[in-house]
């Protein structure tokens, strides 16, 4: 997982989701971005997500990922990720908080110019295709 982030990202809700996107990355050989769906560190858990992250990886390992979860307001979420390895994140809470938790590592990253949800995708790796080869 790389810590370089993109004007471009793919919201993935599933590992089908995110083997798409990274077919998709793979056959327009460009790295790609994934991110959690909003409060997902919560819900999921981030040791769900790093796992999702990491299995597509092995299934496509030419393509470069940087992983972005979503912890919503709950700094606990912030640091349970930072303890699996994700240091990525998307956080809403306070400043003082945000200043506490980059402290401990976390890297803040605000949203792309560009995203693409695949929750409702019918086709998510045509999908992918699509989104990821416009420029």
């Amino acid at each position: 997982m790389s810590a370089t982030g993109s004007s471009k990202e793919i919201v993935v809700h599933s590992l089908a989701h995110a083997l798409a996107a990274l077919k998709a990355a793979s056959s327009l050989k460009i790295p790609v971005t994934l991110a959690s769906a909003p409060g997902a560190a919560s819900q999921a858990g981030p040791g769900w997500f790093k796992a999702l992250v990491e299995e597509a990886t092995r299934s496509h390992p030419d393509v470069v990922v940087t992983a972005i979860l979503d912890c919503g307001d709950e700094p606990g979420a912030v640091m349970a990720s930072l303890r699996t390895g994700l240091k990525q994140i998307r956080f809403e809470g306070p400043d003082e908080l945000r200043r506490k938790l980059a402290a401990m590592g976390a890297e803040f990253v605000a949203p792309a110019t560009a995203v693409l949800n695949l929750l409702d995708a019918r086709e998510p790796a045509t999908t992918c295709t699509v989104f990821l080869g416009q420029r």
